[in-house]
C-alpha cells in the first residue's frame, strides 16, 4: 500500500448526507410531464445515474423537498429494496438538479479532498459493497440500518486527489465503451425492429405499390434495395387478422413454431450443477435491446441435462418466460438449456430465427393478456395455439433476415466485448482501490494490453 494513501471516514470526506422524502410526499398524482426529474432504483444499475425515462415533479414542489435535491456529483445510494445500488451524477449528466426517491440517501462531497467518482467506484468494490452492506437486514423488504449516520461511520484508504481522479478516469474509461456498446445496441436493435413492422405489420412496401410511391428500379423505402421490388404484392386482401399481403397466410402462432419445454435437474445432485452448460431462467432475460442471451447465473453439466427434461437450445432460438413474470423474451446466443417456466420457441420460417424472434416480440402483449392461472399467469401451449400470425413466403422472411442479420450479429459481437471490458474493470477495480497496483502500472499492463 502507498505511504500517502490515508485512512478516513466517510464523515471526514463528507460536506453533506441526506435522506429521500418520505413516501407521502412523493405519490403518482403529484407526477407532472415536464419539470424535476426523480431517480429512482432504475437509474442507478452502474456506477453513473443513467438519464432516461423519469417521473417529474414540479419546481415548487422540489423546492419544498430541498433536502432531496441532488446535483452533478452527489452520489445516490439504495437503502432500501435494491441495496448496494449506488452511482454518482455525472458533469454531463442530461438535468443540473433531480430529486431521489424515498428508498435513497446521498453523500455530497468535498471535493477538494474526495472525488465523487473515486468513492462510488470504492463502493462498487467487493469491500465497499462489504462494508455498505454489514448494516443491512434481509428479512422482508431488504434495507440498511439507520443509512446516513451508519455511512459516516465506513473507513477506507484514500490515496491523494490527482490519483483518486486518475483511477476513476481509468474505470470510466472502460464504463465509457460498455455504455457507447449498449447505446450502439439500442440504435441496432431499433433499426431491425422498424424493418419488421414496415414489412410485416404495416405491411408498407404493398401500400407504396399500391399507392404508386414505389416503382420497379427505385430504392423509394429505407432499408428496401430496389431490387426487392418484385418480392411484395401490390394488393392487400382481407383475412382474419384484416387486411395482410395477397399471397400471404393466416396461421396459428404454434404452427409456425416448434415448442420446446425446459426443466430443471434435481438441485440434491450436485453433479447436476455447477458445469459449463447456461441454464436460462427468467432473470437472465436480457433488456430488450440486447436482443441476446449469452450467460445465465446457474449453469448445469452434462449429467444434469441428461437426467432432466431440460434440453440444450441451439443458437437463433427464442426463449419466452411462460409462468410468473410472463413474456420476458431472449434469443439464444450460444448453446443453452432452460428451466420448465419457459419454452423454447424454433421458427420453422427462417434459418437464423431473427423473424421467429421478433414476431414473438410482436405478440407479447397479447399473450400476457390471454395468460391464466389460480396462482401464476401461465402461458401455455394452447395459448400459443389459440393466437394468429401473419404468415409470409419463405422468399420475404429468408431476405429481411439477411437484412438484419448485420445488425443484430454486432449487437451479439458487442455483447461478448462488453461482457469482457466488464470483467477488465472489475478485475482493475480491485487493484486500484486496494492501492496493490499504482495507476501507472495499470494503464501500461490493461489498457494498452
Amino acid at each position: 500500500m502507498a505511504s500517502e494513501w490515508s485512512k478516513v471516514r466517510i464523515e471526514d470526506i463528507a460536506e453533506k448526507i441526506a435522506m429521500g422524502p418520505f413516501g407521502s410526499n412523493i405519490k403518482v398524482e403529484t407526477f407532472v410531464d415536464d419539470g424535476i426529474p426523480v431517480i429512482s432504483g432504475a437509474h442507478l444499475h452502474g456506477a453513473r445515474v443513467e438519464d432516461g425515462n423519469f417521473n417529474f415533479i414540479t419546481e415548487d414542489h422540489a423546492e419544498r423537498l430541498k433536502n432531496s435535491n441532488v446535483f452533478r456529483g452527489d452520489i445516490i445510494f439504495t437503502h432500501a429494496g435494491n441495496i448496494g445500488q449506488v452511482a454518482y451524477i455525472p458533469h454531463n449528466s442530461q438535468y443540473e438538479r433531480y430529486v431521489i426517491s424515498q428508498r435513497q440517501f446521498y453523500l455530497r462531497c468535498k471535493t477538494d479532498i474526495a472525488d465523487p467518482a473515486f468513492i462510488t467506484y470504492f463502493f462498487h468494490s467487493d469491500e465497499g459493497q462489504h462494508k455498505l452492506l454489514a448494516n443491512a437486514s434481509q428479512t422482508g423488504v431488504p434495507s440498511i440500518a439507520r443509512p446516513s449516520s451508519y455511512l459516516k461511520t465506513i473507513e477506507l484508504l484514500l490515496p491523494p486527489l490527482t490519483e483518486q481522479r486518475a483511477i476513476a478516469h481509468i474505470l470510466g474509461t472502460l464504463d465509457d465503451k460498455i455504455e457507447l456498446n449498449r447505446k450502439q445496441n439500442e440504435t441496432l436493435e431499433a433499426m431491425a425492429r422498424a424493418l419488421f413492422k414496415a414489412w410485416f405489420v404495416d405491411f408498407e412496401p404493398v401500400r407504396a405499390k399500391m399507392e404508386g410511391r414505389w416503382q420497379r428500379g427505385q430504392s423509394l423505402l429505407p432499408g428496401l434495395p430496389a431490387h426487392l421490388y418484385d418480392l411484395f404484392p401490390d394488393r392487400l386482401v382481407e383475412s382474419e387478422l384484416g387486411e395482410i399481403p395477397e399471397g400471404w397466410e393466416v396461421k396459428s402462432f404454434a404452427d409456425t413454431v416448434e415448442i420446446i419445454g425446459g426443466g430443471t435437474p434435481k438441485t440434491s445432485v450436485a453433479e447436476y450443477w455447477g458445469g459449463d452448460i447456461p441454464w436460462f431462467s427468467v432473470v437472465d432475460a436480457p433488456p430488450a435491446p440486447d436482443v441476446w442471451v449469452l450467460d445465465t447465473e446457474k449453469k448445469i453439466t452434462h449429467a444434469g441435462v441428461e437426467n432432466s427434461s431440460t434440453r440444450i437450445l441451439p443458437a437463433g432460438t427464442a426463449i419466452i418466460s411462460a409462468r410468473g413474470t410472463v413474456g420476458r423474451l431472449a434469443l439464444v446466443g450460444v448453446p443453452m438449456a432452460m428451466n420448465q417456466s419457459c419454452y423454447g420457441l424454433r421458427g420453422k420460417l427462417g434459418h437464423r430465427g431473427f423473424f421467429n424472434y421478433f414476431t414473438t416480440r410482436q405478440l407479447v402483449s397479447t399473450l400476457q393478456h390471454r395468460t391464466h392461472g389460480s396462482v401464476f399467469d401461465t402461458i401455455t401451449r394452447d395459448t400459443l395455439a389459440g393466437v394468429q400470425v401473419v404468415a409470409p413466403p419463405l422468399a420475404v422472411v429468408e431476405t429481411f433476415e439477411r437484412l438484419v442479420a448485420p445488425a443484430l450479429d454486432r449487437i451479439r459481437e458487442a455483447l461478448f466485448e462488453s461482457r469482457s471490458l466488464a470483467t477488465k474493470r472489475n478485475t482493475l477495480l480491485h487493484k486500484l482501490i486496494s492501492g496493490d497496483v499504482r495507476v501507472g502500472a495499470i494503464h501500461r499492463n490493461y489498457l494498452e494490453g
